[in-house]
C-alpha cells in the first residue's frame, strides 16, 4: 500500500528584508596597497586612450577582470561609477575566464566615469600613503573606529568612497576592452552590447544595411559572412556574442524499419494536448485521428520521405507509446498531439525557428506541454546561452507552458561533446538517455551549463543498439535510439500531472525532479553531467504517491517580498522526538537576461526548511546559513553555488539516510518552517510575483505511516489538504471535460 502525495493549500506570509547594508569590508587576510591601485589607474589611463580615438558609441565598453567568481555584493562599487548610477546597473555582459574561477563583467559607461575613477583613485591613494603607511589590511580597515577618525575632506573625497574604492581594489585585478573573436564562416545570429544606440543605426555606421525581417531583438541580429567580417573587422568590441545559424540537426541511431499490422486505436474523446514542434508528421499513420498537423516549413524549401520519419516517431510515442513499448506503460494513457512541422530532417534555420516558436506558442495558448525534440550537432557555448535556449527561457517566464527538450546525441564517439542548442534553455526540463540498467546510453552528450547549471535534468529510457526504442514511422514499425525518443515520455509524465491531476507546472516539475533525485543527493560531476538529477521512474504512480512510511506533500506560492515564509507545518511527533528524515525540491520560471553571459538567471530563490530552535531561527535540514539576519556568515560566492545551487531555479535540500537516524529533538516551538528568500541580481523587480513550488517529503526512521496525524494537524493549522488521488483527479478531468449538449 501506497500513500497519497497531499496538496497543502494556505497563504505564505511576506516581509521585507529587515537587514541594511554595512559599510564595505575586506575579505579575510586582504590586504590593498598604493601599488595596488596605482596598477588599476594605468589600466584605465589606457581605457581613456582607446575610447578617445573610437568614436563609434555614445560611451565606452569596459570590462572588469575580477580575481574570483564575484558574489553581486562584491562587485565594483565605485569605479566605473557614472553619477549617482550604480556600477551594478551599467552591467551590459558576464563571463568566466578560461579556467572558470573568475568573473570577467563588461560595463557601458560614459567617458568622464573613467575620468572621476582615476581621479577619485588618486585620492584614495593619498590617503593610503599619508594615514596608513602605504597599505592597509582587513583587520584594521574592518575596525570602524579606524576609519571614522580620517578627515577625508581634506583629501577631496568621503568615507564612504574611500571604503568603496579599497575594496574594490581588493576584487579587481584590471580593466579591458573584451575584443569579439569567433571562428564562424557563416551565416550567424549575432548579439551585441546593449549601448542604448539603436542597432539598425548603429550597423549603418559601419556599412552594414540591416533590415526589419533579420532582427530579432533590440540587439540581435541576423548577419551573413560578408557583414560579420565587416563587424568583427572594424568594431569587433561590440559583439558579445554570435552563433551559426544553420545547424546541422543532431543524429538519431536507427536500425531497419519493419511493417507491422496497424494497431487498433480508438478515436479520440476528451484526452488533453501535448505540442510537438519538430520534423514533418505524416498523416497517413494509424493513429493519424490523434494528431492534428500543421506544416511551417516554407513552401520553397523542397522536402523528400525522409523529413517526415523523425516527427512522425515522436508523436507516436507521445500517443501511445505503451501500446508500441508496453515495457514502459507509464500508466498515463494515451494524449492528442498538436503536431508543428519546423525542420526538416537535415538542418535547420535558428533564426526562423525561433521566430515561429514564439508565433506557434502565442497562437495555441490552451497547450501547456511542449516537446522539442529537435536539436543541435554543434556544441553549446560555455560564456553565454544560445539564442534558441533563450528565447524558450522567455516563452516560459512569460507564459504558463513548459517545454521538455531532447538533450541531444553523439555521434562522433566523442565522451566530452557538449550538449547542443537548444538543450541549454534553463526553464525547460532537458532529457538524456540511459539504457535498461539506467546506465548513460553511449550516444549522451554533457552539460554542465554555464559551467554550473545542471542540464540534463533527469535521464529516461531512450533506447540503445541492444534494447531499442519501437516507434511508429510512414512505413510502419521502427526501432530507434536517441535521446529524442527519451523527452516524449516525460512529456506524456509532465502532461497528465498537468492538464489531468490539475497541477502548476512549478509542482510538476518539481515532482519529476523529485522523482529522479530519490533520496541519493551525492553525485559526482560525472553523473550529473550525464545523468542530471536521475531517472525517472516508469509508472507514473510512483511520482505521485510515496510509500507507507513517507509523508509526501507539495506548496505553492508567490513570492511578494524578501521572505515569503509559513512557519506552521506539523511534522508528527513520537516519544517527544521528530521521527523524521526530510529532504524538499523546489522550482520556480525566473526571466533571464541572455545578455548578461553566465550571469543569467535574474533572480534567486533560496530555501530553507526545518525546525523552529527556541530563539526562533529556522534550521534548515542542509544547514543553509546564506541569508540568516544578524549573523556573520559569509561564503564566497563559488562555493554558495556549488553548495547550495545559488542562482539556480532548482533547489533540493536533504538529510542523509543512515542506519541509525535518530529521531530530532522538539523545541518550544514544535511546527517547523518554510522560507524562500528572494535576490534579484540586477535592479529592476525580477523576481516581484514569482511563482514557486515545491515538493517536501518527511521520511519516518521506524517505518511507521503517520500520514493521518499529520493530515489532522495541518487542518487545525489552517491547511487546506487535498489528497491527490489518481481516480478522482481523472473522474474530475472527465467531468470538467465532457461536451454537454444543450436541447
Amino acid at each position: 500500500m501506497k500513500n497519497d502525495i497531499l496538496n497543502l493549500k494556505g497563504s505564505f506570509d511576506q516581509r521585507k528584508n529587515p537587514g541594511k547594508p554595512g559599510s564595505p569590508k575586506l575579505a579575510k587576510n586582504s590586504i590593498v596597497s598604493v601599488k595596488d591601485i596605482e596598477r588599476l589607474i594605468l589600466y584605465l589611463e589606457e581605457m581613456k586612450r582607446f575610447w578617445k580615438i573610437e568614436k563609434l558609441l555614445n560611451g565606452c565598453l569596459i570590462s572588469v577582470y575580477y580575481n574570483t567568481i564575484i558574489a553581486k555584493s562584491n562587485r565594483c562599487k565605485f569605479f566605473l561609477c557614472n553619477g549617482s548610477k550604480s556600477p551594478n546597473d551599467t552591467i551590459v555582459g558576464a563571463k568566466f575566464s578560461d579556467n572558470k574561477k573568475k568573473h570577467i563583467i563588461t560595463h557601458f559607461i560614459p567617458y568622464s566615469a573613467i575620468e572621476n575613477s582615476i581621479i577619485n583613485a588618486q585620492y584614495v591613494i593619498n590617503i593610503l600613503n599619508n594615514e596608513f603607511n602605504g597599505s592597509i589590511n582587513d583587520i584594521y580597515f574592518n575596525e570602524k573606529k579606524n576609519i571614522e577618525c580620517i578627515n577625508c575632506k581634506s583629501y577631496n573625497t568621503s568615507k564612504s568612497k574611500f571604503q568603496k574604492i579599497i575594496v574594490d581594489t581588493s576584487y579587481i585585478e584590471k580593466f579591458d576592452v573584451e575584443r569579439a573573436d569567433f571562428e564562424i564562416n557563416k551565416s550567424s545570429i549575432v548579439t551585441l552590447y546593449d549601448t542604448g544606440t539603436n542597432t539598425q543605426e548603429l550597423l549603418e555606421k559601419l556599412g552594414i544595411p540591416i533590415f526589419n525581417e533579420r532582427i530579432l531583438n533590440k540587439t540581435t541580429v541576423l548577419l551573413d559572412e560578408q557583414y560579420l567580417h565587416t563587424l568583427l573587422q572594424k568594431a569587433p568590441y561590440l559583439v558579445a556574442m554570435a552563433v551559426e545559424n544553420i545547424s546541422e540537426l543532431s543524429p538519431s541511431d536507427f536500425s531497419e524499419p519493419f511493417e507491422i499490422d496497424a494497431n487498433l486505436i480508438p478515436s479520440p474523446k476528451n484526452e488533453p494536448t501535448i505540442g510537438v514542434i519538430d520534423t514533418l508528421f505524416d498523416e497517413r499513420v494509424y493513429f493519424h485521428e490523434w494528431v492534428e498537423f500543421h506544416n511551417k516549413i516554407d513552401v520553397n524549401i523542397p522536402t523528400d520521405a525522409d523529413d517526415y520519419k523523425h516527427g512522425t516517431a515522436v508523436s507516436s510515442l507521445i500517443v501511445d507509446g505503451p501500446s508500441i513499448n508496453p515495457h514502459l506503460d507509464d500508466g498515463c494513457g494515451r494524449f492528442k498531439v498538436r503536431h508543428f512541422g519546423v525542420a526538416t530532417n537535415r538542418a535547420f534555420n535558428s533564426f526562423t525557428i525561433i521566430r515561429t516558436i514564439k508565433e506557434i506558442v502565442a497562437e495555441n495558448r490552451d497547450i501547456r506541454v511542449w516537446n522539442l525534440s529537435l536539436g543541435s550537432n554543434d556544441e553549446i557555448k560555455e560564456s553565454f546561452i544560445s539564442a534558441e535556449g533563450a528565447v524558450l527561457d522567455q516563452i516560459q517566464f512569460e507564459n504558463d507552458v513548459i517545454f521538455v527538450i531532447a538533450g541531444t546525441n553523439n555521434r562522433d564517439k566523442d565522451e566530452n561533446r557538449r550538449i547542443g542548442a537548444p538543450a541549454d534553455s534553463i526553464n525547460s526540463i532537458i532529457v538524456n538517455s540511459v539504457d535498461l540498467n539506467n546506465i548513460p546510453a553511449d550516444y549522451s552528450r554533457r552539460g554542465i551549463v554555464l559551467s554550473f547549471f545542471t542540464k540534463p535534468d533527469v535521464c529516461y529510457y531512450g533506447g540503445t543498439r541492444d534494447n531499442y526504442i519501437s516507434v511508429c514511422e510512414p512505413l510502419g514499425e521502427s526501432k530507434v535510439a536517441g535521446t529524442s525518443f527519451a523527452a516524449p515520455w516525460i512529456a506524456r509524465k509532465l502532461s497528465y500531472l498537468i492538464d489531468v491531476i490539475g497541477l502548476s507546472k512549478e509542482i510538476a516539475k518539481a515532482l519529476i525532479i523529485d522523482s529522479a533525485i530519490g533520496w541519493e543527493n551525492h553525485k559526482d560531476f560525472e553523473e550529473l553531467s550525464l545523468k542530471g538529477n536521475g531517472v525517472v521512474p516508469i509508472r507514473i504512480e510512483d511520482i505521485i504517491q510515496s510509500t507507507e512510511d513517507e509523508i509526501k506533500f507539495v506548496v505553492e506560492g508567490v513570492s511578494e517580498k524578501y521572505d515569503t515564509y509559513k512557519y506552521s507545518f506539523p511534522v508528527p511527533i513520537y516519544q517527544n522526538k521528530h521521527p523524521y528524515v526530510a529532504k524538499a525540491t523546489l522550482c520556480y520560471f525566473p526571466k533571464c537576461s541572455r545578455n548578461q553571459g553566465v550571469d543569467y538567471t535574474n533572480t534567486e530563490l533560496d530555501i530553507y526548511f526545518g525546525r523552529i530552535d527556541d530563539n526562533g531561527i529556522l534550521k534548515s535540514i542542509n544547514k543553509n546559513k546564506q541569508s540568516i539576519e544578524d549573523k556573520e556568515h559569509y561564503l564566497f560566492e563559488e562555493d554558495a553555488r556549488k553548495l547550495f545551487r545559488k542562482w539556480d531555479n532548482v533547489k533540493h535540500i536533504s538529510e542523509p539516510i543512515k542506519e541509525r537516524s535518530k529521531g530530532k529533538k522538539v523545541y518550544k516551538n514544535p511546527m517547523w518552517g518554510m522560507s524562500i528568500k528572494t535576490k534579484e541580481r540586477l535592479s529592476n523587480s525580477d523576481g516581484e510575483g514569482i511563482r514557486f513550488g515545491v515538493v517536501v517529503t518527511l521520511k519516518e526512521i521506524n517505518g511507521v505511516n503517520r500520514i493521518d496525524d499529520f493530515i489532522q494537524q495541518c487542518h487545525f493549522k489552517g491547511w487546506l489538504v487535498n489528497r491527490i488521488n489518481v481516480e478522482n483527479r481523472i473522474d474530475i478531468y472527465q467531468t470538467a471535460n465532457e461536451e454537454i449538449t444543450l436541447e
